[in-house]
């Protein structure tokens, strides 16, 4: 079966090659916009189907691997932050603070459709302005869901994360690897590079 990871993130084609399993990139063209009164885990689900089918819609035979993360603090939502301001704004949010992040997850193969969504909890330590916006200049927020990347230089802010850090970063590997094993696929895990 081909295998087709339908995002252009580099942290989620890494997170596919730790499998093992041979796959291709295919960045699919979706709106990304939250509908009125959707919740956070409600909308990453359905983007992540979303981004799926239409992978899907073009390559039938194959099985489609989709996810969509968001960072919430309750109901609000921090999605990829508008400018450096803005960037800036979401991390004094955090910090101090725990908050949730969503990961929806969709496995779609002809005649099967998996979707989940994974939730944890991150936990911000207080920090100061001039540390966030010495961050916010290193450019590493500024295309990321609440302005962090866990993996990058924002581990300097986290005091504990409850859950699925693969998970955190956009993708749930160990939730992932039971799905494809599910479909009969056989994980191999192989070493980052």
């Amino acid at each position: 079966m081909r295998l087709i990871l339908a995002s252009s993130s580099p942290r989620r084609r890494e997170f596919m090659a730790q499998l093992g399993l041979p796959f291709t990139i295919e960045a699919p063209d979706t709106d990304e916009g939250r509908r009125e009164g959707e919740s956070p885990a409600s909308l990453v689900a359905r983007l992540a189907r979303e981004k799926a089918e239409a992978v899907l819609a073009h390559h039938p035979g194959a099985v489609v691997v989709a996810a969509d993360t968001v960072v919430a603090l309750g109901e609000e939502i921090f999605l990829k932050p508008r400018d450096a301001e803005d960037a800036f704004q979401m991390l004094r949010r955090l910090c101090g603070r725990t908050h949730e992040v969503f990961t929806g997850l969709a496995v779609l193969s002809p005649g099967q459709a998996h979707v989940e969504t994974v939730e944890s909890r991150v936990t911000f330590t207080r920090a100061p302005d001039a540390l966030l916006r010495r961050y916010v200049a290193s450019g590493e927020p500024l295309d990321k869901s609440g302005s962090y990347a866990v993996q990058g230089l924002a581990a300097m802010l986290v005091e504990r994360v409850e859950g699925s850090v693969t998970s955190v970063v956009g993708l749930p590997l160990a939730q992932l690897r039971m799905v494809l094993e599910g479909l009969g696929m056989e994980v191999n895990p192989t070493p980052k590079e």
